[in-house]
């Protein structure tokens, strides 16, 4: 019978050559869903981001925020509008999403992080030029053919300039980034969080980009796991329709990073206590990985 030391030793055994193999290396990490508002969560996805900074990794957190943007526009009589899964955004609502982004899951984030030992700066995308954004032209088809509809502050990500993230990085902060974004004008546009940590990722040439879901990864029709896929299986995957819905702008940040140089993409479950460690440091890990 193995004791309760001797699978200890048995754990950070296995976790040595990942250590060794992702030594200074970018992890860019999109934190969001049930993983940021289920109880002790986020404590233990935090604890996990904290030690892969002290086994020299280098993390980046990239977070979103809809749930709580939501209740905040609720809280102020308003209602929540979305036009194909993305929300319409106009400058009063704009105001309530920089402020609940920036304002207080940003600030609640780094503060965690600090609190437990790590060192972690707040960042939107505003900050140091590091997001340069444009307004989305959205299109829908419509009984008479392409329709075009105003968003209002919604945007894309045009550019990401790195230089920011990589003088903090290397003096040993965690970078945590609001998505937000400006154009050349100064106007302010609330970003999908996936996409900007996919352009973040490959800004970086990041070793990994790591997004939190409220599944298990990529599930096929019978809903089991798929482990493992490749571009061109994902291409697949959309035509037959497996891939749809909140799970395609995942994918699409995935292909983005590869396409920028990174490593490996993955999906995996952030209800899953210390879901970054076993996904990292372990030969099975816990979600879809996604290769070029």
């Amino acid at each position: 019978m193995v004791r309760k030391s001797e699978r200890q030793v048995e754990v950070l055994i296995e976790a040595l050559p990942f250590i060794r193999q992702f030594q200074n290396k970018a992890v860019v990490i999109k934190y969001g869903g049930s993983a940021m508002t289920e109880e002790g969560l986020p404590e233990a996805v935090m604890l996990d981001v904290i030690l892969m900074r002290y086994v020299g990794m280098r993390p980046v957190i990239v977070h979103g925020g809809g749930p709580q943007i939501d209740k905040v526009i609720k809280q102020q009589g308003l209602q929540p509008r979305f036009v194909d899964g993305l929300r319409v955004t106009d400058a009063e609502t704009m105001r309530i999403v920089e402020m609940v982004l920036v304002g207080e899951i940003n600030s609640n984030l780094v503060s965690l992080i600090n609190r437990h030992g790590g060192c972690a700066v707040g960042l939107s995308g505003k900050d140091g030029g590091l997001i340069k954004a444009a307004r989305i032209r959205h299109r829908r088809q419509g009984a008479r053919g392409p329709q075009r509809i105003d968003l209002g502050q919604v945007g894309q990500v045009v550019q990401v300039d790195p230089r920011l993230l990589l003088t903090l990085e290397e003096a040993g902060f965690i970078p945590c980034i609001a998505p937000i974004g400006a154009d050349e004008e100064g106007r302010t546009y609330n970003i999908n969080a996936d996409s900007v940590a996919g352009e973040v990722a490959a800004a970086l040439a990041a070793e990994k980009l790591i997004l939190l879901s409220d599944t298990d990864g990529i599930l096929d029709r019978e809903g089991n796991l798929i482990s493992s896929l490749n571009r061109k299986e994902i291409r697949r995957l959309i035509r037959e329709g497996v891939i749809a819905e909140g799970m395609l702008p995942k994918v699409e940040a995935c292909l983005r990073a590869l396409d920028g140089g990174v490593g490996k993409a993955h999906i995996i479950n952030g209800k899953v206590p210390h879901c970054l460690l076993l996904e990292i440091f372990t030969e099975r890990g816990i979600g879809t990985e996604i290769l070029n």
